[in-house]
This record gives structure tokens, sequence and C-alpha cells, in this order.
């Protein structure tokens, strides 16, 4: 990053990558509301609202699959980089992806 730009988001750690299992979730809360940290079976991350777009279930404790989750509550999947719902559903809603970043193996919540 160029010396000069500053960052215009706020980094918070809330914890190291292993801590999450593979195609595993865990609810992190923020001043802004609960946000779900998911973790692929390949070993990505990612971070949406902890909020189905659709009845507001609780995604981190949905089902991961590929690059998806499930919510608990009605089966919507939901592309875990867009958040997006999938399939029949798509166009219906989405939700709000956050910031994260992968740091010396540690997670970084973005915040603005």
């Amino acid at each position: 990053m160029n010396a000069l730009v500053k960052d215009p988001l706020t980094w918070t750690d809330v914890g190291a990558a292993t801590d999450i299992p593979l195609r595993g979730a865990r609810r992190v809360p923020s001043p802004d509301g609960d946000i779900a940290v998911f973790r692929t079976g390949d070993g990505r991350v990612f971070a949406l609202r902890d909020r189905c777009p659709h009845k507001g279930g609780p995604l981190s404790q949905g089902i991961v699959h590929g690059h998806a989750v499930t919510c608990p509550l009605h089966g919507r999947a939901i592309d875990l980089a867009s958040g997006e719902l999938m399939g029949a559903d798509r166009g219906q809603g989405c939700a709000h992806v956050v910031p994260l970043e992968v740091r010396d193996g540690r997670l970084l919540l973005g915040r603005a």
C-alpha cells in the first residue's frame, strides 16, 4: 500500500484461522451486530453478517458446503463470497459481506 494512502477500514483481530474447523463457522460479536466467520473445506475464509436475508436465521449455525452456507431455518443456500442467495432463490436477497483478511494466520475483520 502506498504510504500516502490511508486504509479506510479499522481491522480487528478475531482469532487464528485454524480456530475455525474446516467446513465450520464461528460467531463473532461486533458493534454492528454478530458476524459469522466461515472456513471452507479448502481452508478459505469468509465473513457475513450472521443473519440470513430471508428470515434472519443465524448463518453461523448453518451447514458449510463448497463455498456456500445453508441457513439452518429454511434451507436457503448463500454464496459466501457474494452473500447472494443461490439456486431458485437467486435475486431474492443478499447477506451483507464483511471485509476479512488473513495476516500471519490471524483473522482480521474490517470495519469502516
